[in-house]
């Protein structure tokens, strides 16, 4: 039998009977106690002076206290020997509670430390000073104000019939995003396949028609598409979530982790849609189930008599709560979509399978792209660097100013700009690019231009324009005869060129230094090809033998001897 304290009552009750003559197993029988406890009680009183030949009016105050404290063992904190026994190894008891281990765990391994206790006394002494397993009191927030909050979950309705096509039919769990107005507590339920941010989004959609309005402030789940962090004072919200709140004008709060408490006017309702609508229905398709799912809210679970309230959800939301709502979006929004794309060598980043340039010198960095219907913003550290129209997959979008200057041209293949390019450095010179590039497939004629431009550098443009004029003259249209031009007049000036060589020093006659033409840079003196006359013959065969003259032998002759 477990333990039972007896009450005051009780006692004097076991006192009275005994008093009346009645023996002690009839006694335990009648108050329902053991027949030991009853023997000790009455054994107490009578050293106590009870005496069973008087009356009732024996049975004191002073006498049953003191039968009490006879009975009972001194306890001057209200605990037993036990419970002080246990208290010596607080610490060690949190430490395994800490790592996990169970209290019949605890009970044996402290039975090995040689302290013997009941599992009773230390379940009572674990849940009365570690916390284990005591629910924490809850307490009660009070409704806000009418249209002000409204709360969101996520929860799982069953499964629905898919029909795909070709007689194919699959089932799929089907979910429901849950909306309910924490004053009026009316409700909506908007059924879908999955938590994506565009079907979250449009379930937004669906509640603020239902509703006739927007709620200021919505309490949700920490569902992905609305939270990206979850913390308990500074969560990081998806930003293409918190951008079509700002667009609605409603505020999010959402709730922490693992804390229904925050939302517990939604959470009933998980259920009560789960159990009350979906249960025991079949449905021919999700758009079937969205179209019941509204029409049970109106009629069902809004004008049932709330078990809290007790009024009729419905009649309440539409006499205080629907004319305090913020007005309902009259134009659908644009759902973005933002990524992280990483800049590739030839300056564009892929957005939803389309390319699109990048200005600056960003090779390799990661920005952030927000691409809706219409735009692709993209930011370099929350900096919009530059704006692009949306084009379809595989397409690309560039704007010439985001790539390098000296490579844009060829790059976008800009005729005009390449033909004014030309232009700059002489009127006959861009005459001559715009007949080269007159040509059906323009584009395929760009290199030449940029040889052309390349001899500019090399030659200087009134060289080139010169040439371009008697190549025009002469309808001649080729960047190789150009280049030949500028080559042979080159040639001729060096060879016209008088060089000046200084008077010898065997010359009789004074005057200025003759006037030759410059050798070429690369012709070798005359004398490094004479033939030296050999004085050996060691050498059975004849060759001749080359060798570089001597300074001031006669570079012109050369002989050749024969050895013997």
């Amino acid at each position: 039998m477990s333990f039972r304290e007896v009450s005051v009552v009780e006692i004097r009750e076991i006192l009275r009977l005994w008093l009346a003559g009645t023996g002690l197993r009839e006694v335990a029988r009648l108050s329902g106690t053991d027949r030991k406890t009853v023997r000790r009680y009455v054994e107490m009183a009578q050293s106590h002076g009870l005496d069973r030949d008087g009356d009732a009016s024996q049975l004191t105050s002073e006498l049953i206290t003191a039968v009490v404290g006879g009975v009972r063992s001194k306890r001057p904190n209200g605990k037993g020997e036990a419970w002080e026994t246990i208290a010596v190894h607080h610490d060690q008891l949190k430490a395994w509670l800490d790592q996990g281990l169970t209290l019949t765990k605890i009970n044996i391994l402290l039975g090995r430390r040689g302290v013997v206790v009941s599992y009773r006394t230390l379940n009572r002494y674990a849940t009365s000073e570690l916390d284990f397993g005591r629910r924490r009191a809850t307490v009660r927030v009070a409704d806000c104000e009418p249209g002000a909050e409204l709360q969101v979950d996520f929860g799982r309705l069953g499964m629905i019939e898919v029909d795909h096509g070709s007689g194919q039919v699959r089932r799929r769990v089907t979910k429901g995003l849950i909306f309910t107005a924490v004053y009026s507590r009316h409700m909506f339920v908007y059924p879908t396949f999955g938590e994506t941010l565009q079907e979250v989004i449009a379930g937004f959609e669906a509640a603020w028609e239902f509703f006739d309005g927007v709620f200021a402030v919505v309490i949700p789940d920490n569902m992905k598409a609305i939270v990206d962090r979850a913390d308990a004072t500074d969560p990081r919200l998806n930003e293409s979530f918190r951008e079509y709140a700002e667009s609605r004008g409603f505020v999010i709060d959402p709730a922490r982790v693992r804390s229904p408490q925050d939302k517990p006017r939604v959470e009933r309702c998980v259920q009560y849609a789960r159990s009350n609508f979906f249960a025991g229905e079949s449905f021919n398709g999700l758009d079937d189930c969205r179209a019941r799912a509204e029409r049970w809210c109106a009629e069902t679970a809004g004008m049932r008599v709330h078990g809290t309230t007790r009024l009729r959800p419905a009649e309440v939301f539409t006499a205080d709560e629907q004319p305090k709502l913020l007005a309902r979006p009259v134009t659908p929004f644009d759902v973005p979509s933002r990524t992280r794309p990483k800049v590739a060598p030839d300056r564009h980043v892929q957005v939803a399978k389309a390319l699109y340039s990048v200005p600056g010198d960003l090779i390799g960095q990661r920005i952030t792209a927000r691409a809706d219907a219409a735009t692709v913003k993209l930011y370099w550290r929350a900096e919009l660097i530059k704006v692009h129209p949306r084009v379809g997959p595989g397409r690309r979008q560039t704007d010439p100013a985001d790539l390098p200057a000296h490579q844009s041209v060829y790059a976008m293949r800009d005729i005009d700009a390449l033909q004014r390019k030309a232009a700059i450095h002489g009127d006959h010179i861009g005459v001559y690019a715009a007949q080269v590039l007159e040509h059906p497939l323009p584009w395929t004629k760009m290199r030449q231009v940029y040889r052309l431009l390349g001899l500019v550098k090399r030659h200087g443009p009134e060289a080139v324009d010169d040439a371009c004029r008697r190549a025009l003259e002469a309808e001649v249209i080729d960047i190789g005869l150009i280049d030949r031009m500028l080559t042979r007049a080159t040639t001729q000036a060096i060879q016209a060129q008088p060089a000046l060589l200084p008077a010898t020093a065997d010359s009789a006659t004074p005057g200025p230094a003759r006037s030759v033409s410059a050798p070429s840079r690369f012709v070798r003196d005359t004398g490094d090809f004479a033939i030296r006359r050999s004085t050996s013959t060691s050498r059975s065969t004849s060759r001749p033998t080359l060798s570089r003259s001597t300074a001031g032998s006669d570079s012109s002759s050369e002989t050749v001897r024969r050895l013997p």
